[in-house]
């Protein structure tokens, strides 16, 4: 594990596959680098007949190694995670990277490749949808109602006890269709990573509460038809947080993207599907 510091100031926790030389593919977390399981980064980075990558994950501010100040209360935008993705991939190579966001960093994603367009050749939008966290647009499919009531019907964990927060997600994952013993290894590896002993932290580091509390403003959807470098959208059919329409749309908007719809997944992208999800990144 490795840091990165922006010219801002801002620490970022990152970790490194592959050959350094190789073209950059940048996956930015959501909100810890460990929502890109390490099946898919071990794949990028051999790269096959489309030759080698140099992959990288990061944690998104105030979780995982990343800095983290006051989940609560961020004194940062969603256009700040944007620039922070832009000085990533501008400090790790010279050239254009291949930017990828899951689920909410799938929104830092978005707003990064239009803001900052010369900085990225290629998109992956994985679990995510066009809009912010919020009310969603008519014409997208919002969370599953009666998924989200069972999951926020489950009693809230002691944020210090690693045994109790890993049982907390393998039981959220249950109910949202994943892999409960995936989710509870994950968790287990976050609380580990997670600095601190702060409720408020542990939180933000398992179930990425901090995002509800940023300023996403303004809207970017509108902009979509402005991309012009090759995007992959993948998507579960499964996935109650962010059903399947939310990518469908992406792949709509953006112009001349692919839609990679993961029929036996929900909202993670589980190491089954890792050979497909790299063969379709791979080749954009």
């Amino acid at each position: 594990m490795h840091s990165f510091r922006t010219p801002d100031g801002v620490t970022l926790g990152v970790e490194h596959f592959g050959d350094a030389a190789a073209p950059l593919v940048l996956l930015a977390g959501g909100t810890t680098m460990l929502s890109w399981p390490d099946a898919l980064c071990e794949t990028l980075a051999r790269g096959g007949r489309h030759g080698g990558r140099h992959v990288v994950r990061y944690d998104l501010r105030d979780s995982g190694a990343s800095t983290t100040v006051d989940p609560e209360a961020p004194a940062y935008t969603l256009r700040d995670l944007a620039a922070d993705a832009v000085a990533l991939a501008r400090g790790l190579d010279g050239r254009p990277a291949h930017l990828a966001g899951i689920g909410v960093g799938g929104m830092v994603a978005q707003v990064a490749a239009l803001d900052h367009p010369d900085a990225f050749s290629a998109l992956t939008l994985a679990g995510t949808r066009p809009v912010a966290p919020g009310p969603v647009d008519d014409d997208l499919p919002d969370h599953d109602a009666a998924t989200m009531d069972r999951r926020f019907a489950l009693p809230m964990p002691d944020w210090s006890d690693r045994a109790a927060v890993a049982e907390f997600a393998a039981a959220g994952a249950e109910v949202l269709g994943d892999d409960p013993a995936a989710a509870r290894a994950t968790a287990e590896r976050i609380f580990d990573r997670t600095p601190g002993a702060e409720p408020a932290v542990g939180m933000a580091n398992q179930i990425r509460m901090v995002f509800s509390k940023l300023d996403c403003k303004p809207r970017w959807r509108e902009r979509l038809p402005e991309l012009a470098i090759p995007a992959l959208v993948v998507h579960g059919r499964r996935d109650p947080f962010f059903p399947v329409g939310n990518g469908e749309a992406l792949a709509r908007e953006i112009p001349g993207a692919r839609l990679l719809v993961l029929e036996q997944a929900a909202t993670a992208i589980p190491d089954a599907a890792a050979d497909e999800v790299a063969t379709a990144m791979l080749a954009l």
